[in-house]
């Protein structure tokens, strides 16, 4: 099928104007053709929209965004035109062959956006229960950019009253507001900030993680918190990710808000994995050191991080199971020879790239299940590190650290939801994390978490 694309770049007024005669043109054969389709696709070059500040200006309700780490692919989109989602998830199966369903063939551009639970064993607390187990949405309409172009796209699932269908679209792109730039609203004030756990219970819990590692098989888990800061008025989930975007040029930025009110946020520096076809790239990440600005001081840093051997040790173990399971998968894999540090806005951490080419049967369910979760973030074994974080944290983890991306019809990509936040009305819920493996010292590791929440507080505090 030939994409309904206009041919020219034009402004946001007549981009508009040409998304409707396209979405006209679409709906009028695809109702009279013999083989009626399903999805409808249609999109518009546009200049002068910045996805982000557009996406702000289109109100409090169901949005989403995503911005890959070289910002060569950024898209905003509001509104439902379809959704994959489930309370339950017992396998990633289900899930993929519903999105292969969707997808098919319909639009090399059209894509699913979302995520799904970091456990697949424990139940949602309530204010994780709007994104489910898993949701994956495909957005009505959207501004994307791909490499040095930007689209206004619009997706319709056809039902039994295309008409109607029709003329709700063309209502909503007429009076859909197109900003020239960001609004400069003032975050409302912070009234309270509250630890789960707070300190002194951080520092038992890693005393007695500590003692589990001695007594074996365990040999890292990863202990989290959720500090939730409350603030006077409620919180714009998308101004507060266009603020932190600010500082986190070389992170994967998202996110899912499936009502008014309640998004999931984040400036991730970790990729799970990246398919195109059968070549996957994927990449073991682990160790923190900040980045200050001061080349020297960041030099010592990067350094002393290189020459750690606890970090180092931590490094190893993702890298060993990233290796391990591609090994499996693929008919060829190579990985970096030395580990490097991967510098970004505010911090260092070891890495390492690998990538492969998959063997024709594997699918993106038996990558997720696979790699999800790294030791990064689970810990080793992963089974018995798993079983110890849901008996030691007292909180539920939702998305947190867990798989968050898109899937398109021949590629996909995940990164590993860390440096997020849970928004609900006036609440925003920090999550952070922390490797605990031998020679680790709890009031070290509690320094580490407040220097990673420091994106947030160097906002929430303002």
């Amino acid at each position: 099928m030939t994409p309904y694309i206009y041919p020219d770049v034009v402004a946001p007024p007549h981009a508009k104007k040409a998304l409707a005669t396209l979405l006209e043109q679409a709906f009028d054969s695809a109702t009279h053709s013999s083989k009626p389709r399903r999805v409808i696709r249609c999109e518009v070059p546009v200049h002068g929209v910045e996805p982000l500040a557009w996406l702000e200006a289109q109100g409090n309700r169901s949005r989403g965004y995503w911005c890959d780490r070289e910002r060569q692919f950024e898209l905003a989109g509001v509104g439902t035109a379809d959704i994959i989602t489930a309370e339950v998830l017992t396998n990633y199966d289900a899930l993929f062959d519903h999105l292969r369903g969707r997808i098919a063939s319909v639009h090399p551009h059209l894509h699913y956006y979302g995520g799904m639970r970091f456990s697949l064993t424990t139940p949602p607390v309530e204010k994780w229960l709007p994104f489910g187990a898993y949701r994956f949405v495909l957005p009505k309409f959207e501004v994307l950019s791909r490499s040095d172009q930007t689209y206004l796209a619009c997706n319709a699932m056809l039902n039994d009253a295309p008409d109607k269908l029709l003329e709700s679209l063309l209502a909503q792109l007429e009076t859909m507001p197109f900003p020239g730039a960001a609004s400069s609203e003032e975050l409302p004030k912070l009234q309270s900030r509250q630890d789960a756990p707070e300190k002194r219970e951080w520092e038992h819990q890693i005393d007695q993680t500590l003692a589990a590692l001695k007594q074996g098989p365990m040999e890292k888990a990863v202990l989290a918190r959720e500090t939730t800061f409350a603030f006077e008025n409620n919180i714009d989930p998308v101004a507060l990710l266009r603020r932190l975007n600010a500082s986190a040029s070389k992170s994967y930025r998202f996110c899912f808000q499936p009502k008014p009110g309640v998004a999931f946020i984040g400036v991730s520096p970790e990729r799970l994995y990246k398919r195109q076809e059968r070549y996957i790239r994927t990449e073991a990440v682990a160790g923190t050191r900040p980045n200050t600005g001061d080349m020297r001081a960041d030099a010592a840093l990067a350094d002393a991080l290189l020459n750690s051997e606890k970090d180092m040790r931590e490094h190893k173990y993702v890298l060993d199971a990233v290796r391990k399971e591609l090994a499996r998968r693929c008919n060829a894999v190579h990985s970096d020879d030395d580990v490097t540090v991967l510098r970004l806005d505010r911090y260092q951490h070891l890495y390492a790239a690998i990538e492969g080419i998959l063997d024709q049967f594997t699918t993106d369910a038996e990558l997720l299940r696979g790699l999800h979760p790294t030791p990064a973030v689970g810990g080793v074994p992963t089974r018995e590190a798993l079983e110890w974080i849901a008996e030691t944290e007292p909180f539920d983890r939702g998305w947190y650290a867990g798989p968050v991306g898109w899937v398109g019809c021949d590629s996909a990509e995940f990164a590993v939801a860390i440096r997020s936040a849970l928004i609900t009305d006036n609440k925003v819920s920090v999550y952070t994390g922390a490797g605990i493996v031998e020679g680790s010292v709890p009031s070290e590791e509690w320094a580490e978490l407040e220097n990673k929440l420091t994106p947030y507080t160097s906002l929430l505090d303002a």
